[in-house]
């Protein structure tokens, strides 16, 4: 007898273990391992460059390479303050450290690997959902900060064209604004009395299931399941004027990042030029060819900061510095961020008692479909 309990123990205790690992322990490892070899390769591809920003570092101005670390940290800055205020609508609150930890990590995941922007979206949403967002609440903040910085990024390039000559011709730029106003008002519309569109849901819905001869009902109470829970968002003027603002706020100080970058290097380019080269390198950066838009921001920053008034070699320095500011740096930062404080939580679960209560979870609405509707 005294020889059977401890077998029992190492069996209880080995079952327990492989409980807590999971089947999938192993995937884990993995995708370290992966990042490592993609990290290496990065780093091989980019050493050249890396040289020649040294090699413009020493020589350039440090209090405005300073301004440019600054700068690009006051733009990290900016999408956490996003992502709070868009969630404080919801009603969950999120300390400041901890949605700024959380961008620092996403953003080296987005800009440093391979499928980068998935990974980082996943990353942002699970966090999201660990700190009380429900799925729903976690993807409108996603997609609707997403919206929130493309129209800020497009507001500032037709600015920048706009200084550069565009007054002559007013009428795109008005159509443009009456536009984003436009979207600004659905947003706001669709966010604060989802009630409005209710309606066109059940239409469409009734129209979808005849085409697939499916009862009149079908998917109703999930349609009307969503709408509940977009009654728990309150995103009113104060809080989407709030997150707009931030949200342009991000692209004026990463143009102001580029910006210094240039008088570290001793060039005077025009502001308006800059500005619309930050604007075309941003969006063509945004094309997941290479991870951070590596090779491609560089082949459109040099030219355009050449064209805003600096030199061929003045817009390579200053190009050198932006780069390892704005993207090395701060990706740095979001790994160690990472490795300290995300990469013991990847075993969390953030719905451990979704399927079975529910209702537990604060401000949600009912998730039973046959729970009768107010």
């Amino acid at each position: 007898m005294s020889h059977e309990a401890p077998a029992s123990d190492t069996q209880a205790g080995a079952a327990g273990r492989d409980r807590t690992r999971g089947k999938y322990w192993w995937l884990r490892w993995v995708l370290i391992a992966l990042a490592v070899i993609v990290l290496t390769v990065e780093l091989a591809l980019v050493r050249d460059q890396l040289a020649k920003a040294w090699a413009s570092l020493v020589s350039a101005n440090v209090l405005w390479v300073l301004a440019a670390v600054g700068a690009a940290m006051a733009s990290m800055h900016s999408f956490a303050q996003i992502q709070r205020t868009l969630l404080r609508s919801a009603g969950v609150r999120v300390h400041q450290w901890r949605s700024e930890a959380a961008f620092y990590a996403g953003n080296a995941l987005s800009t440093t690997l391979p499928g980068g922007p998935v990974l980082s979206a996943t990353f942002i949403y699970r966090q999201q959902r660990l700190w009380g967002a429900t799925p729903l609440m976690a993807s409108w903040q996603l997609v609707m900060s997403g919206v929130l910085q493309v129209v800020g990024l497009a507001l500032l390039g037709l600015g920048g064209a706009f200084l550069l000559g565009a007054s002559k011709n007013p009428l795109s730029l008005i159509f443009s604004l009456g536009v984003f106003v436009a979207l600004v008002l659905l947003a706001q519309a669709v966010a604060t009395r989802p009630e409005l569109i209710e309606g066109i849901g059940v239409r469409v819905l009734t129209w979808v299931n005849s085409v697939r001869g499916k009862p009149p009902q079908t998917g109703l109470a999930k349609w009307r399941e969503i709408l509940a829970q977009l009654e728990s968002v309150q995103l009113g003027r104060r809080d989407l004027g709030e997150a707009f603002s931030w949200s342009l706020f991000n692209w004026v100080a990463d143009v102001a990042c580029l910006l210094f970058a240039c008088y570290a290097t001793g060039g005077h380019p025009s502001l308006a030029g800059v500005t619309v080269a930050y604007a075309a390198a941003r969006a063509v950066g945004s094309i997941p060819l290479m991870p951070g838009g590596l090779l491609v921001v560089e082949a459109v920053l040099v030219p355009g900061l050449v064209s805003s008034g600096m030199s061929l070699a003045s817009a390579i320095s200053a190009m050198l510095i932006y780069r390892l500011v704005s993207w090395i740096f701060i990706s740095a930062i979001g790994w160690v961020v990472f490795f300290f404080m995300f990469r013991t939580e990847s075993g969390i679960d953030p719905d451990p008692e979704a399927p079975d209560a529910p209702e537990e979870s604060s401000g949600d609405p009912p998730q039973d479909p046959s729970e009768p509707r107010k």
